[in-house]
């Protein structure tokens, strides 16, 4: 869904008739043409005005970068004493979310990853931490717009409410009807906000108490919803209507209600709620799977079993982002179901033993394959290394690195040069062990340049073949271990990923989460087995691939 935040906070609490004690902070991000097109106005100096002619104290800054929303707030908190009696903030701008936290976007920010989001976003929670200080008498106003920003599945454009602060009262709607609420809002006196929050199709979250009593002012009277009778009846009628809609959870089931009760209690409620189907096309699909509460656990064994059936959810954190839900709408597009992006419960269990069918496709092809590739590698050695010459033991190591037989050719070699080393005179010895010290190609050249007839002349050409082999290789092996890092293990998961290896017969040395070089053969034996890129490092798919062979056993 396309959305571009518009946010406003307003904590505004009033003792007298004035706002004499009321400290404002209006921080302006919004694109000017949107709040014309949206209010009528293109900037918000209308709403500093309104608020500054009852006495409030007020800072605005419009089209604000990273470091001049912090000096403003900073101002802000610093203006506020033990005299400061009301409060007000308003944030306006395009908001992302992160699992920790939702922030402000710079204006005009190009670079919206999670580190600059972190770094030059302003945080939602510093807004609740100066609301919080007002219990029972905080109000935050939160308004949404349409934007085209593509975020890394690391963010989100929801706009989660989970942690609102205990006593601040959140009113969410669409921008125009946000903007719209605070205007009045610097106008208004009377007693209730609500009513008028409601009445402008605003939904209301966090503390919604019975009335919320806010400005006190002089000169408009706050608008109230007069109920059509003064007869109790009508809002029982009205509570009930409302429950049927809430049951139907439809469009059609919320215009019922409203065309019955166009200002009743809920009417607010069931504005943003068809705002929110109107907007959303797989409104209930979506509820369906929100209603599963899937844990986070949950979310990362679908992204395997979608990763294992091979599409690409862009990663395997338990957060359903733009990667996940193109996934799970190709699946669904393969399955004949409909493409929505979300699943139900019926949906994730066939997925699950599609996965798990897949899974073991996967093994048995490769029990064939490395059975093959045992079979390919005791022929070459019997014709190779098991004549028990250098020829044959470079050879083998040439073409099975990781072979069978690998350690121990490598083994007979290091003892033919030790050998060498005892025999060869001392210059010579020290001059190749030198060369062995650097371990570059341009050392072993540098040796036989220097030592045409040396004792290790031939390990010298097997070292500079093996570079020039393996240049191609080492920058893959680069790209692999950055891919490693990214995914983040820890010393548990490390040891887990051994001991699957060792399950598995592919001898990874000491289970202790240290991948040292017995670890990487074992997981290079591994990828070569399951015609995976090997590398000898983990990435996504060796990772997928081992947790679907541990189910297996």
């Amino acid at each position: 869904m396309k959305r571009l935040a518009l946010s406003l906070s307003a904590t505004l609490i009033l003792a007298g008739p004035a706002l004499a004690d009321s400290d404002l902070l209006i921080i302006g991000n919004s694109d000017a043409s949107v709040l014309q097109r949206l209010t009528g106005s293109g900037d918000l100096d209308s709403l500093r005005n309104g608020f500054e002619s009852r006495g409030a104290e007020v800072g605005l800054v419009s089209g604000a970068d990273g470091p001049t929303m912090r000096t403003a707030f900073r101002d802000f908190v610093a203006g506020l004493d033990a005299t400061t009696i009301d409060v007000g903030i308003l944030l306006t701008g395009e908001f992302v979310s992160t699992v920790a936290g939702s922030y402000l976007l710079p204006s005009g920010m190009q670079d919206v990853s999670l580190g600059a989001v972190l770094t030059e976003g302003f945080p939602l929670d510093a807004a609740y931490a100066i609301a919080a200080q007002y219990p029972g008498r905080a109000l935050i106003v939160l308004g949404e717009v349409e934007s085209d920003r593509n975020l890394p599945d690391a963010l989100s454009e929801t706009l989660p409410l989970r942690d609102v602060p205990q006593g601040v009262t959140v009113a969410v709607g669409p921008a125009g009807d946000a903007v719209r609420f605070v205007r009045n809002l610097s106008d208004a006196t009377g007693d209730d906000v609500l009513p008028l929050a409601r009445s402008a199709g605003l939904s209301l979250q966090g503390f919604v108490p019975r009335d919320l009593p806010l400005f006190a002012g002089q000169d408009v009277t706050l608008p109230q919803v007069t109920p059509e009778t003064a007869d109790e009846d009508r809002s029982a009628e009205d509570d009930a209507a409302w429950q049927q809609a809430l049951s139907a959870d439809t469009e059609a089931g919320y215009e019922t209600y409203l065309a019955a009760f166009p200002e009743g209690s809920h009417a607010g409620e069931a504005r943003q709620r068809l705002t929110t189907i109107r907007s959303e096309p797989f409104y209930r699909e979506k509820q369906a799977e929100a209603d599963l509460a899937l844990s986070r656990d949950a979310r990362r064994e679908i992204q395997r079993d979608l990763s294992l059936l091979g599409y690409n959810t862009r990663g395997i954190d338990g957060i359903f982002g733009r990667g996940t839900r193109g996934a799970v709408t190709a699946w669904q597009n393969d399955n004949g179901a409909t493409a929505s992006g979300y699943l139900n419960a019926d949906q994730i269990a066939r997925l699950d033993a599609q996965a798990e069918r897949r899974a073991a496709e996967l093994e048995e092809e490769a029990r064939e394959r490395r059975a093959e590739l045992e079979r390919q590698d005791r022929t070459f050695w019997s014709e190779t290394g098991a004549q028990g010459d250098e020829p044959g033991y470079r050879a083998y190591l040439k073409r099975f690195p990781d072979g069978i037989y690998a350690e121990e050719a490598q083994s007979r070699l290091d003892a033919i040069e030790e050998q060498r080393r005892a025999q060869a005179e001392d210059q010579d010895r020290r001059r190749w062990q030198a060369a062995r010290d650097t371990d570059t190609e341009a050392a072993y050249r540098a040796y036989l340049a220097d030592r045409p007839d040396g004792a290790f002349v031939e390990e010298a050409r097997a070292r500079i073949d093996y570079f020039d082999r393996n240049s191609e290789d080492r920058a893959i092996r680069e790209r692999a271990q950055s891919e490693e890092a990214a995914l983040g293990l820890n010393d548990a998961a490390r040891r887990l990923a051994e001991a699957r290896l060792a399950d598995l017969g592919l001898n990874p040395g000491t289970v202790d989460g240290t991948f040292d070089e017995d670890a990487r053969r074992a997981i290079r034996r591994y990828q070569d087995a399951r015609n995976l890129r090997v590398s000898g490092y983990l990435d996504q798919a060796t990772v997928v691939r081992l947790m679907a062979d541990t189910i297996l056993r």
